[in-house]
């Protein structure tokens, strides 16, 4: 396995003063869609919480509005590759963060080709894995190889809320993770 790219020697942990949240094409059908849209949920929740810029694609589902209001829509083009939109690029570049989470309805279309064209643009990129829709497991094992193998740090939402939240006791990881003994 690969290390992550562009860590510079540092951990790679999510820093929420340096992050910004990516959500790709999250109000598109799926099979597991409750699953994912808890999961969404929570992320909008930690997003909010911890201040963090969110941008997302596609029809935004009503979850990401109630929860994290100050969402920015930047509408598609058509390009399958979301970080081909020069909107949605020049939206995260106008962040100032160069942490990216991201997560999006399909793993192995919405979230490999953006994450690892993030990376190669020298952000570093955390995918948020159970926060996505997969047609079936084999697609969600080569998307996870592939972004793995690029530099890509694959985590859930468990991990990724914990990790903004910073400390045990703070509100937002008792609000993003309900039932968990912290």
């Amino acid at each position: 396995m690969s290390a992550p790219a562009n860590f510079r020697d540092v951990w790679p942990l999510i820093e929420r003063a340096i992050t910004a949240m990516l959500l790709i094409d999250q109000g598109d059908s799926s099979d597991n869609a409750r699953a994912v849209d808890a999961n969404l949920t929570r992320l909008a929740k930690a997003a909010t919480l911890a201040k963090i810029p969110v941008i997302a694609t596609g029809p935004v589902i009503p979850h990401i509005h109630k929860y994290a209001p100050h969402v920015q829509y930047v509408a598609r083009n058509g390009e399958i590759n979301v970080w081909n939109n020069p909107q949605l690029v020049a939206a995260v570049r106008a962040t100032q963060r160069w942490q990216l989470i991201v997560a999006g309805t399909i793993a192995d279309a919405c979230v490999v080709l953006p994450s690892i064209a993030a990376v190669h643009d020298g952000y570093q990129v955390f995918a948020v894995m159970d926060a996505c829709a997969a047609e079936f497991n084999f697609g969600n094992a080569i998307a996870l190889a592939r972004i793995t193998q690029a530099g890509v740090v694959p985590t859930d939402v468990a991990t990724a809320c914990a990790e903004l939240s910073v400390h045990r006791f703070r509100q937002e990881r008792r609000t993003c993770i309900p039932g968990r003994a912290w």
